[in-house]
């Protein structure tokens, strides 16, 4: 899930600066710093508005590669007991057997495969989401959001992402139907990410 490589073009009379960092530099190693990071869902309620939440427990590390996108990867594990949706009631039941059954799978985790370079700053990784059980390939957009080290020493990365899953493929199949018709929850999930993460030293 990374920078990959991005072609930078200079007009001719510009100067060799003018160009901007050589993202080659950035290539490395790097952990996701959880404590500036969000990864987060929209599930549409009641056909007629969005809930939203995250979690708050979670790890992973990037390999960022600036020269050759094929050659970045990541990884990524969540704790579902983690989910926050700024309702206790509403998060205990998405723990419970209707939903995540968190006793039994803890973890939901995510395995990239590819990693491809779009042009300017955009990207796209596709991996392997495992979550109940259930393993079936998930593709992430991603833009690059830029490089910078903060006050503490640490050469971080950004990015932000989306992506949209029906969660029924996962064996999410829980619903209640509405008296106006339609379905409680929207089988179709975004999944919305803001990665900050520092370079391993």
């Amino acid at each position: 899930m990374g920078i990959f490589s991005r072609k930078v073009t200079t007009p001719a009379t510009a100067t060799p600066a003018a160009a901007g960092p050589d993202l080659t530099a950035l290539s490395g190693d790097y952990t996701i710093d959880p404590s500036h990071t969000t990864i987060g869902f929209v599930a549409r309620h009641a056909m007629v508005t969005n809930v939203k939440g995250n979690f708050q427990d979670f790890t992973g590390t990037l390999h960022l590669d600036g020269a050759d996108a094929a050659k970045s990867t990541a990884e990524i594990d969540v704790r579902m007991a983690s989910i926050d949706t700024g309702n206790a009631d509403r998060d205990g039941h998405l723990k419970s057997a209707d939903f995540f059954k968190i006793d039994e799978f803890p973890a939901m985790t995510f395995r990239s495969t590819k990693a491809e370079a779009l042009g300017g700053d955009d990207y796209r990784i596709t991996g392997d989401l495992s979550l109940l059980g259930v393993t079936r390939p998930l593709t992430i957009h991603l833009e690059f959001n830029g490089a910078a080290k903060d006050p503490f020493g640490n050469d971080r990365v950004g990015f932000e992402g989306k992506a949209e899953i029906l969660r029924s493929e996962w064996g999410l199949t829980w619903n209640a139907a509405l008296e106006t018709g339609g379905v409680l929850i929207s089988d179709k999930i975004k999944l919305v990410f803001d990665i900050s993460a520092i370079k391993n030293a």
